[in-house]
Formats: structure tokens, sequence, C-alpha cells
């Protein structure tokens, strides 16, 4: 585990700005990566290792999210619901998913594309949607950097809170990990024991 933290810690050292802004420009793009995810750990390495800084991974992540989006819009309204057909088979995106997402902007319109960063599984397809479903561009642009700048303020302060109490976290992971060892000791002395006791019966 702390071999993996030092090699995620490294390379976000070296590229992690550049990382973040891949990440969100391909997750907002339409390409299910751990945008997300990796904001978090940046944010969280901002405050526990001092290795980033969030007054540039916030502007930074918005800027790539916005392009991101646009460039799946751009794709949606180009490509129209056949393209949208083919990546949905070559990303394996659920039919559901995409049902949910069309109902969603049926019901909330442009507010949608506020709302699909918030939402699991319709960030990704957000952008893309938007573009088939031909959303003027100007009420999408609008929504669209909004979402972007809460949802990038919102994840960056719970990473950075993660960090500045991280030492915390650790203790109550050590504590998680004692209690799974002595959960697990427990259950395989129990199984142990109703072995035994199946074979002397």
């Amino acid at each position: 585990m702390e071999s993996l933290f030092g090699i995620l810690k490294d390379h976000f050292n070296d590229h992690g700005y550049w990382t973040v802004a891949l990440a969100l420009l391909l997750e907002n793009a339409g390409v299910p990566v751990p945008g997300e995810s990796i904001l978090l750990f940046a944010s969280f390495l901002a405050y526990s290792q001092g290795t980033m800084q969030l007054r540039w991974i916030i502007p930074i992540a918005i800027v790539a999210a916005v392009l991101g989006d646009n460039l799946g819009y751009w794709l949606g309204l180009r490509g129209g619901r056949p393209l949208l057909e083919r990546y949905q088979r070559f990303f394996r995106i659920s039919p559901a998913s995409l049902a949910k997402g069309e109902r969603t902007f049926e019901r909330f319109g442009a507010l949608t594309v506020f709302l699909a960063r918030f939402i699991f599984g319709l960030r990704v397809i957000a952008g893309p949607l938007a573009g088939v479903l031909k959303m003027p561009w100007r009420r999408f642009l609008l929504f669209n950097a909004l979402g972007a700048t809460v949802w990038v303020i919102v994840i960056s302060v719970v990473g950075a809170l993660f960090g500045r109490h991280w030492e915390r976290v650790m203790e109550v992971m050590g504590e998680v990990n004692t209690g799974i060892l002595i959960v697990a000791a427990v259950v395989i002395a129990l199984l142990w024991w109703r072995y035994r006791f199946r074979k002397n019966s």
C-alpha cells in the first residue's frame, strides 16, 4: 500500500497537473476514465503532502472539464445517433444508462448538463448526448461552465479536507484493518471448528 502510494505520489509530483487536465478532458468528452478519482487524489496531495497546489488544480480542472464537454458536444452534434450507438458498443455503455440520460434531458432540459456532473455514469455521456439531442450551444456552454465550476470546487475541497486530516484517516484505516484481521481470524476459527465437529460426528 505504501509502495503504491509512493508511486502515485511521485507520478503526480512530476505530471500531476497534466494528469488532472488530461483525465478530466477525456472523461467529459465521453471517455470513461476515473477523472473524479484523479481530481480527488490531486487535491488530497495538495494538503497532505504539499505536492500540488489547489490554486492551480481548480482552474486547470475547470478549463479541462469545460473543454472536454464541448468536445463531446461537438462529436455528438456531428456524428448524431449512429455515432452514439457505436460509442455505446465500444465503451460498453449500457442501454439503460443512455435511456436514463435521455429521460433526464427530457425532464430537466439544459439543467441536466449541470446536474450530470454529480451523477455517476451520466457525467461521461452528458456532452455527447446533448450534442445528439441538438441542445442550443450557448445554453449548453452556460450550464456546462457552471456545472464544471461547482463540481470541481466541491471535489477539490473534499480531497483537500481528507488531506488536512491525513494522519487521522491513516489511524482510522489502521483501526479498520485491525478490525478486519480480527473478524477474519474469528471466521477462520469458526470454520475450522465446524469442520472438526463434522469430521468427528
